[in-house]
């Protein structure tokens, strides 16, 4: 079997070399700076009177979610002063954004934010376990060379959102304000601050030399500063199951059902979070018992024996059903002179694989390196220009995590497809290896080690052990065929999300000219 993998490694590489060659002018690898705004309705142009208006924040933030609030107190710690604009400042209650990978963890860290998910009943992960026909593989997180604090942590995305803002709040150069931001206000192509319902319901106005938006994914703003393409794969049926154990202490549960993957994993230390996926935009109705039916005759059969009471306890509980679409969207920024767009708003992912925060803590980090040379943002074209560097430095990290997401994903749905069967049951069987066959994508999927390379060739070197598995040891014309489709197949899946990636930025973003933008003022040394 190991000589069955290592020839499927070679094949992996020369595959995935061809695969780069093919797609390298697949997409435009720069940003969409000649592109014309697709929708100019959430921007106004600001009036005469108020042109003399001065500024009393170096940047102001809109949203103080995750991102919002991270960015806020990562800036105001350099010096700048900030101002957040949240349209509700009471504790959040969703059913996403609660499971933190160790890679995202690490950059809690490095931003100074890593007690924010203390006190808050957090629980550790170390690991992933997979199920499927009965059968289950735990796959733990490659944690031996971190710090004994590193691990993944799931909590209450609410309980983990306070915290954060109750921690920007204590720096004296953050002003967090309740408000609607209804518009961004724009002079001669340049946004000046944002027009605003404060929470008395006044129109008001701020002003700053950089406006960045992080109102999520249901952004009303992103419109002006991206070129937005919107998928909805699927919907997730949340659950909160209590007083119960997972077979697995400590770990995600994935379980490979029909029609699509269902997830289990702790928030809290008496509660399980249960998230269904269910295929399409449409959900079977929770007010007429549909939802209680499915979940019940169609779930439940598919669960681990250990959840299976407590699960139905849940379905039974009054109130405890909740769903959330699950949206996708790669990034494709407009830059705009006075104005960035981060996190949600800006680039989302199938949550199948919880990346979405260890993206968004990331490019905060690329953001604030970026931003810490600069005394003077006033100079809204020339940091317009420099800035597009972040578009550049992100794109190793986020697109392997969104690339991950998607993939994976469609591999797990089942499919009455017979190479799509295969594939499915081959990533099973290549995770269930272990030592780097189970390492090497795991550490992808927890953020520490996400290198788009190691993503293709892991994702091929599975393609191509489901067609040894079919060739060996007899092949049959029908075996043979269904192999050449195994891997037309895994193609078909990988290759599109590249492209909407951007191979070049991705995988070789030295050869873009703004990897190489130096702070304004400065010469670049020869």
């Amino acid at each position: 079997m190991v000589d069955q993998c290592a020839l499927g490694w070679i094949l992996a590489s020369v595959l995935g070399v061809v695969a780069l060659y093919i797609f390298f002018g697949g997409k435009n690898c720069g940003v969409s700076n000649g592109r014309k705004r697709e929708s100019l309705k959430n921007i106004a142009t600001i009036n005469g009177e108020c042109k003399s208006s001065n500024s009393d924040a170096d940047i102001i933030i809109v949203g103080a979610g995750v991102a919002g609030s991270a960015l806020a107190y990562t800036l105001a710690k350099d010096g700048r002063r900030v101002h957040v604009i949240e349209r509700d400042l009471t504790e959040p209650d969703r059913i996403v954004g609660e499971l933190l990978q160790p890679g995202g963890y690490l950059k809690l860290r490095e931003l100074g934010l890593q007690d924010c998910v203390d006190d808050i009943d957090a629980q550790r992960v170390y690991g992933y376990a997979l199920f499927k026909d009965g059968k289950d593989t735990r796959l733990s997180y490659p944690l031996e060379k971190f710090h004994s604090d590193v691990s993944g942590r799931s909590f209450h995305n609410g309980r983990f959102i306070q915290r954060m803002r109750e921690k920007a709040a204590t720096l004296s150069n953050v002003r967090l304000e309740q408000g609607t931001v209804t518009s961004l206000l724009e002079e001669n192509g340049i946004i000046k601050g944002v027009q605003y319902k404060n929470k008395s319901g006044q129109e008001t106005t701020a002003y700053a030399p950089l406006t960045i938006v992080c109102d999520g994914c249901f952004s009303n703003l992103r419109r002006s500063l991206c070129n937005p393409k919107v998928d909805v794969p699927s919907c997730f049926v949340g659950l909160v199951l209590e007083n119960c154990d997972l077979p697995h202490a400590n770990h995600g549960h994935v379980i490979l059902a029909d029609p699509s993957p269902i997830l289990f994993y702790p928030i809290s230390s008496t509660e399980i979070r249960c998230l269904v996926d269910v295929p399409g935009q449409k959900v079977p109705s929770i007010s007429n018992g549909e939802m209680a039916n499915y979940l019940k005759n169609v779930v439940a059969p598919q669960i681990p024996p250990q959840l299976y009471d407590s699960f139905i306890a849940a379905v039974d509980k009054k109130g405890n059903i909740r769903t959330m679409p699950n949206r996708s969207m790669p990034a494709d920024p407009l830059p705009t002179p006075g104005a960035l767009l981060m996190g949600d708003a800006f680039n989302m992912r199938h949550p199948l694989t919880g990346g979405g925060m260890t993206v968004a803590l990331s490019d905060i980090v690329v953001l604030r390196d970026l931003l810490k040379p600069l005394r003077d943002l006033n100079d809204a074209p020339t940091l317009c220009k420099y800035l597009e560097a972040f578009y550049t430095l992100r794109k190793p990290v986020a697109s392997t995590i969104n690339t991950l997401a998607g993939a994976l994903y469609k591999v797990f749905c089942a499919s009455p497809d017979q190479a799509r069967k295969e594939m499915r049951q081959a990533c099973f069987d290549y995770l269930s290896l272990g030592g780097i066959f189970s390492n090497g994508p795991v550490c992808l999927l927890s953020g520490l080690n996400p290198r788009p390379l190691s993503l293709v060739l892991h994702f091929f070197a599975v393609a191509i052990y489901g067609v040894g598995r079919l060739l060996i040891p007899f092949p049959s014309p029908k075996r043979v065929w269904i192999g050449a489709r195994l891997i037309s197949s895994a193609s078909a899946i990988i290759f599109p999300i590249l492209k909407a990636e951007g191979v070049r930025q991705m995988f070789f973003p030295k050869t873009v000219a703004a990897y190489y933008r130096v702070p304004p003022g400065r010469v670049r040394e020869r």
